[in-house]
C-alpha cells in the first residue's frame, strides 16, 4: 500500500479522488444552502400569506369571541394572541413586517418589537451535505404588535418551523458509500490511462540500458505520447549510431597500432644490451595490453551480440574449468538451477575478469554461488590483503590501480572491473566489493529475476 502511494499512479489517484470528492462535497453544499435559501424565503411568504389571513378572520370575530377563536385558529409557527404591555417598539419595521404592513392595508397599525420570542434563541438547525453538516435556520422569527380597525391590539409571533428541530430520518450512508465508490473507480481508471504512457517510457529507457539496440517505441496513444516516443526513439538510435562509430574508431586506431607495435618489437630483438631490451619489451606488451584493453572496454558497452537464454551452472563451470586448467586456483561451490537470459560472451567476459582479478591480487578464487530472491547470487572471494573503504568505489574507474598490493608489476590495466561492470548492467545486474571479515576481497555479482528463470 505504501509503495502504490509513494508510485505516481497512487498520486495521481489520491489527488483526483480527493479532488473530485472535494469539488462535488462544495457543490453539493452550495446546493443544500441554496436550497434552504428558497426553502426559507418560500416558507417567510407561506407565513405572510397565513398572517394574512389570520388576522383578517380574527377582524369579523367578535372581540368577545376572539380569544376563544385563536385558541383554535393558532397553528405551530404562527401564533397571533392578545398582547401583553406596551413592549419595546423596535426602531424600525423588518422586511417582513413591512410586507404583512403592505398587504393588510392602511386601516391596520402594524409595529415590529424589539423582543423576539425566547424560541428564536434556541438552535434551530437543518441538515445539509446527505446529513453530515448543520446550519442555523435564517428565516423570519420575530414579534409584531398588530392593531386592529376596531383599536384591539394583538400580538403576532412568528416562530421557527417544527422540521427544522427534527432530526434526519434519511440515512445516507448506502449513498455515500456507493458516490465514494464510484468517484474511486473513476480516479483510479483515470490514473491509470495518465500514467499507463510513462510507465512505457520508463521501461523503454531500462531496456534501452540494458540492450542499446531494443527494438524501438511503437508509436500508440495520443498525440504527446507519439511525440514523446519518436524522441525517445532518435534518442535511441543517435545513441546507437555513435556507441558503432566510437566502436570502429577504436578498432581502427587500434589496428592501425598493432604494425608500428609489431615493427617495434622486432626491431627491441636487434637491441644489444639486454636489460634495455626487457625493460623496453616489457613496456611495449604494457602498451599492447592498453589497447586491447581500451577497445575491449568499448566493446563492453556495445550490445549487438543476441540476447539468449544461458544455463549460468554450466557457463560457471566452463570458466572456473578454463581457470583451472590455465593453473589457476579457482575452485566452485553451489548450484544455481536457474537460467538467465543474456548475451553468452558478455557474462564470460564478465565472470573471467572477475575471477582474473581476485587470483591476480588474491593469489586464488573462492566462487560460491546461491539464489537470494530470486535471483543469482555470484560471489568471488581471494585471499588477498583487500582494500581500503576509502577505494572501493574508485576502483570501478577506468584505468584507476591502487599502487600499493595491486601494482602494475602485476599487470593488467586497470580495466577489468570497469569492463565487469558495465557487462553486469546490460544485463540489469550489479557488482558490489567488500573487505570480508575473515580476509580478502570478495566480489558479489547479482542477476535481478528478472533476467533469471527456473
Amino acid at each position: 500500500m505504501k509503495g502504490f502511494f509513494g508510485s505516481m499512479t497512487g498520486r495521481v489517484f489520491v489527488t483526483l479522488f480527493l479532488g473530485i470528492l472535494l469539488s462535488a462535497a462544495l457543490t453539493q453544499l452550495l446546493a443544500d444552502m441554496e436550497r434552504q435559501r428558497v426553502l426559507e424565503e418560500f416558507r417567510d411568504l407561506h407565513t405572510l400569506e397565513r398572517s394574512e389571513q389570520l388576522i383578517m378572520a380574527t377582524e369579523i370575530v367578535p372581540s368577545s369571541a376572539r380569544h376563544t377563536y385563536l385558541g383554535i385558529a393558532n397553528r405551530p409557527g404562527l401564533v397571533l394572541g392578545t398582547a401583553e404591555g406596551d413592549g419595546h417598539k423596535a426602531p424600525g419595521n423588518t422586511a417582513f413586517a413591512a410586507g404583512l404592513a403592505s398587504r393588510l392595508g392602511k386601516s391596520y397599525r402594524i409595529e415590529s418589537l424589539a423582543e423576539r420570542p425566547a424560541i428564536c434563541d434556541m438552535p434551530h438547525q437543518q441538515t445539509v451535505l446527505y446529513g453530515l453538516l448543520r446550519v442555523q435556520w435564517r428565516g423570519a422569527c420575530e414579534m409584531i404588535d398588530v392593531t386592529m380597525r376596531d383599536g384591539e391590539r394583538l400580538r403576532l409571533s412568528i416562530l421557527p418551523p417544527s422540521f427544522a428541530t427534527e432530526p434526519p430520518r434519511t440515512d445516507f450512508r448506502p449513498v455515500l458509500a456507493l458516490f465514494m465508490l464510484s468517484i474511486a473507480a473513476l480516479a483510479y481508471l483515470v490514473a491509470r490511462m495518465t500514467t499507463s504512457p510513462l510507465k512505457k517510457l520508463a521501461q523503454a529507457a531500462k531496456n534501452l540500458g540494458n540492450d542499446i539496440n531494443h527494438p524501438p517505441l511503437k508509436l500508440t496513444g495520443v498525440s504527446e505520447i507519439r511525440q514523446a516516443s519518436a524522441a525517445f526513439n532518435a534518442m535511441q538510435a543517435r545513441i546507437r549510431q555513435y556507441i558503432a562509430q566510437r566502436t570502429e574508431m577504436l578498432a581502427a586506431i587500434t589496428h592501425d597500432l598493432q604494425t608500428p607495435l609489431t615493427r617495434l618489437r622486432l626491431r627491441l630483438e636487434k637491441v644489444s644490451d639486454r636489460e634495455l631490451q626487457q625493460r623496453l619489451i616489457g613496456d611495449l606488451s604494457a602498451m599492447q595490453e592498453m589497447v586491447r584493453e581500451g577497445l575491449d572496454l568499448a566493446r563492453s558497452t556495445d550490445t549487438n551480440e543476441t540476447m539468449q537464454a544461458l544455463d549460468l551452472d554450466s557457463l560457471l563451470d566452463s570458466v572456473c574449468a578454463d581457470a583451472t586448467d590455465a593453473g589457476q586456483d579457482v575452485t566452485l561451490q553451489g548450484r544455481l538451477t536457474m537460467r538467465a537470459f543474456g548475451r553468452p560472451m558478455g557474462l564470460r567476459r564478465c565472470l573471467v575478469n572477475l575471477i582474473d582479478n581476485a587470483v591476480k591480487y588474491g593469489h586464488d578464487a573462492r566462487v560460491t554461488v546461491d539464489r537470494t530472491k530470486g535471483a543469482a547470487r555470484i560471489r568471488i572471494r581471494d585471499s588477498g590483503p583487500g582494500i581500503d573503504a576509502a577505494e572501493l568505489a574508485r576502483v570501478f574507474e577506468p584505468f584507476y590501480r591502487i599502487e600499493s598490493s595491486r601494482s602494475r608489476e602485476s599487470g593488467g590495466t586497470g580495466l577489468g572491473l570497469t569492463i565487469a561492470r558495465n557487462i553486469a548492467e546490460q544485463h540489469g545486474g550489479t557488482i558490489a566489493l567488500a573487505n570480508h571479515p575473515e580476509g580478502g576481497l570478495e566480489v558479489t555479482l547479482m542477476l535481478p529475476e528478472c533476467y533469471a528463470g527456473k
